[in-house]
Formats: C-alpha cells, structure tokens, sequence
C-alpha cells in the first residue's frame, strides 16, 4: 500500500499561510535587529507579533483547540514549524518556540482540570510565557537527569523545595516554573523525581544571572534560578509524586523534533541566502553557482535538508501513533543537529566574506544553530542510548537463543 505524505487541505493552508506570515511579517523585524529578540523590544515585542499571528490566523498550531490553538499532531506540526522558523522569530511570534511550546505540549497531557485553567490556559493564548526547571549545575542534572539534585520534601499542607537550577530557557520574565525535584531517592538513582507547578512571583523563586550564551534569540535569556524554602501547596504537583522522570518523557521526545522543525527552517533559509548569492556572483569566468566545488556544497545541503525531514516524519509518525519513540526522536535529533550545522555552514561558506559579515544574515543563523548539538541533549549522549539499545537488543536475542 502507497504510503501518503500528503497534508490535509486545512493543514496545507495553513502552511501557505504561516509561510506568507513569517516572510512578510516576522523576517524585516528579524534582519533589522540582528537577530537579537532583547534588543528587537523582548516581551513588548513578542506581544505585537503574537497579535499579529492570531490575526493572521496562524496563532498557536500546536495548541489545543479549547484554548484557541489549531491542535495539530506532531506530523501536521512539522511543516508549520518549519515555515515559522525560516525567521529566527518567527516561533515567538507563533507561541511554539522553546520552552513554551514544550510545556504547552506536556501541560495539556498531564495536568488536571485546574492546572489547565490556571496554567495551559494563558500559556497557550499567550498571556504568559513559561519556565522548564531541570538542568542543574555539576554534578546536578544535566545530560544524565538521574543526578537530580534539588529537593522537595513534605512541609505542612504541600512541599518545600530547595535547590539551584542552571541554563533555564526563558526564566526572565516567566510567569510561571515547572520545577523537577526529587522527592525520594538519592542523586545517581533513576526515579523518585516529581514536577512541580509555581508562580514566578511565589516567595522562594529567585531568577539569578542571564548566562551568555550564542544564541540571542530565545526571549527570556537561559539564567540561573534559586528556589530557597519554596513552599508549594499539595495541588501544585504536576501529575503523580515520584513519576516526574516519566513525564519528562512525555515532553522531552516531541521537544526534540520541534526543535528539529524550528531549527531546519532557519538552515532552509541560510541555504536560500547563499544560493540567490552564489546564483548571481560572478568569480572565475562564471556564476559561482556554475562551479563543480559550489555545486557540491547546495547538492549538500539540499541531501541534508531532506534526510532531516525524512527522519523528522518518521519520528513524528511514532509519536503520533503513542510510541515512545526514543531511538526515533534520538536519531532524528542527533542527525539533524548535525546536518543543520552543516547547511548553515557551507552556506557561509559558498557566500565567502559576506557569509561572516552582517551584510547577509549567515553568521547569526551559524551562531543559533551552533548550540543545538547540546541542547535537548549533547550528540554523544544519543549516540550512546542509540548504541546501549542496540547492543542491549543483541544481548537479549542471544540469551533468548541459548
């Protein structure tokens, strides 16, 4: 039986019109500030855009229809994303950049009745942003979340939570924490964590340092965050106490090919910009675009581009159909990371001096991209689960056959 890639007709324009939007919309915004969301105004920023979306149309794609989202499926998803992230705030300006876009995606699986009120509701209309709070400084958790750090122990009607947290993806200006926190267990042990829900403004949260990092692009900076005698309330857990590693999961795969999406938009246009470039450079008696070494570098990048997208619908199909899909999304993830790097870069490459100046938008994009081969985990870290899996597999069929 055929296999059908086809979208919908609603989805598809959809995709037309995210196209149209962010191209005309949400990129002149982008070139004129270099890329840099601080500088291009922050959340006053993120609000006019986010308006203009929502009176596009094309407000929130992944969002629950309740709560005035479009409630596409991670595949539907995929092109969405991708044209919204042909401008570096083109997932601002649609409410599905990180981290938002990721607790929206595990809020509206796991939290109760009132937590959606309280929480999904405004993060997915896009009154608040959020915060996912789990990366710790050494030897807290990073790549390996088992080394859990922070605690929550019971207090008086709810939990105490005490811990320093590091790297937190848009915890300025927050309007509220999903804080992981272990909750039984020693660090190095694999369960006993649990996520908590909490305000910004609840005494005990305290949003330290912005840490510099490549990347100007994500609103909210990637900070420091102290929670010194946190008190929450018993209702302030988000699902089960001691299952927070495993919900974890129900955000940490689709967030991995969102990012995935987002981020091969932003190569697909850094690949436009050195095409048009080199289509129209005269060097050597020719169009750069005639030369063999040119030609081998778009013949490059245009491999890339579609093995990522091949990887990203597989990996979508799993998760789409329950499957916890963990080699697919790791394979898809390590890939594309990878493969989006090099687009970008071979595409400052056919540009020459005007790929690393300002003139072109090549070194921003080389320089946001940079970061994704260790965000949602380091490419080494996936290589290793894919190879554990794999050997673990081959070790289980030889004891089968004994």
């Amino acid at each position: 039986m055929a296999i059908d890639l086809a979208y919908s007709g609603e989805t598809a324009d959809l995709i037309k019109r995210t196209r149209e939007f962010t191209r005309d919309v949400v990129l002149p915004i982008e070139d004129e500030f270099g890329g840099n969301i601080t500088e291009a105004g922050g959340d006053e920023l993120r609000v006019r855009m986010q308006d203009a979306a929502k009176a596009a149309g094309v407000f929130a794609p992944h969002a629950p229809v309740e709560f005035g989202g479009h409630g596409l499926n991670m595949s539907d998803r995929a092109p969405v994303f991708e044209e919204a992230g042909y401008s570096l705030f083109g997932p601002v300006a649609l409410n599905i950049a990180a981290p938002d876009e990721g607790n929206v995606h595990m809020l509206a699986h796991i939290a109760n009745p009132e937590q959606r009120e309280q929480y999904l509701a405004p993060l997915a209309r896009g009154e608040v942003r959020s915060a996912f709070a789990m990366t710790e400084p050494s030897p807290g958790a990073g790549s390996d979340p088992s080394a859990l750090n922070t605690r929550a122990v019971r207090a008086d009607g709810g939990w105490r939570i005490n811990g320093r947290k590091f790297f937190i993806t848009g915890a300025d200006g927050a309007g509220f924490f999903i804080i992981m926190a272990r909750t039984s267990g020693e660090p190095g042990q694999r369960g006993g964590a649990t996520m908590f829900l909490a305000p910004a403004d609840t005494p005990g949260i305290r949003v330290g340092r912005h840490i510099d990092t490549l990347d100007r692009s994500m609103i909210g900076g990637h900070c420091e965050v102290f929670f010194e005698d946190l008190l929450v309330p018993d209702s302030a857990v988000l699902g089960e106490v001691d299952r927070g590693f495993e919900y974890a999961q129900v955000r940490l795969g689709p967030a991995r090919m969102t990012h995935v999406m987002r981020w091969l938009g932003a190569a697909r246009r850094g690949h436009d910009v050195a095409v048009d470039y080199v289509a129209k450079r005269e060097g050597f008696g020719s169009k750069l675009g005639d030369l063999g070494m040119i030609q081998k570098m778009v013949a490059d990048n245009e491999i890339d581009i579609a093995a990522t997208r091949a990887l990203l619908v597989r990996a979508c199909w799993e998760l789409d159909r329950g499957e916890h899909a963990s080699n697919s999304t790791s394979i898809a993830k390590t890939y594309a990371a990878e493969a989006i790097f090099r687009i970008v870069d071979r595409s400052v490459q056919m540009c020459g001096g005007m790929g690393v100046s300002g003139d072109l938008p090549l070194a921003r994009l080389s320089r946001e991209v940079r970061p994704f081969r260790v965000y949602d985990g380091p490419s080494e870290v996936h290589r290793w689960a894919i190879a554990k899996r794999v050997v673990g597999a081959a070790k289980r069929a030889q004891a089968d056959a004994r």
